[in-house]
């Protein structure tokens, strides 16, 4: 056996030790398994600088280590000067407009609270889940004229507390 075979058995051999040192480092499995993978990596890239006789494990584990290090200050650079993901959720974002539309629907649902229960069920079930007037009155139980009397008078008091006048 050659002297580059003994190096890669021992290498192998260890695998398991560096992967559980690499968790406990990371404390994420799949993080651990990448930064183990680095670490073979720079082993395997770097064995001409192994001392042999000396211990293999220790060198391993400060190569994982040195690589966790730099994985950590890589991430802390890249949180200083990138946005996190979900703000590119946020690109054209008019902080304005939200807080407008959440005045609009408190004021909408203020409204729909005022509606007696049997007009808010219908406007509720018609307007906002889109159910039809027929499957309105097959869920309610209620013809379906009963429905429509309901809506039209529900959507008028609605309009009215909003200020659209029943005219609308």
């Amino acid at each position: 056996m050659t002297k580059r075979d003994e190096f890669a058995d021992a290498l192998g051999s260890m695998l398991p030790r560096l992967r559980r040192f690499a968790f406990s480092l990371s404390r994420n499995p799949a993080d651990a398994d990448d930064l183990a993978a680095q670490a073979v990596e720079r082993a395997l890239r770097s064995r001409d600088q192994f001392t042999p006789g000396t211990r293999l494990d220790s060198w391993l584990f400060r190569i994982t280590r040195n690589l966790w290090i730099d994985e950590g200050r890589s991430r802390q650079r890249k949180a200083a000067w990138e946005a996190p993901p979900e703000a590119g959720e946020q690109v054209g974002f008019d902080g304005a407009a939200a807080i407008e539309r959440s005045a609009e629907l408190a004021t909408v649902m203020s409204a729909m609270s005022a509606l007696p229960d049997e007009q808010r069920e219908v406007v509720s079930l018609i307007m906002i889940e889109g159910l039809g007037y027929r499957e309105t009155a097959e869920l309610l139980g209620l013809p379906i004229g009963t429905v429509s009397s309901r809506l039209v008078r529900g959507r008028t008091a609605l309009l009215a507390s909003l200020g659209g006048g029943a005219d609308q």
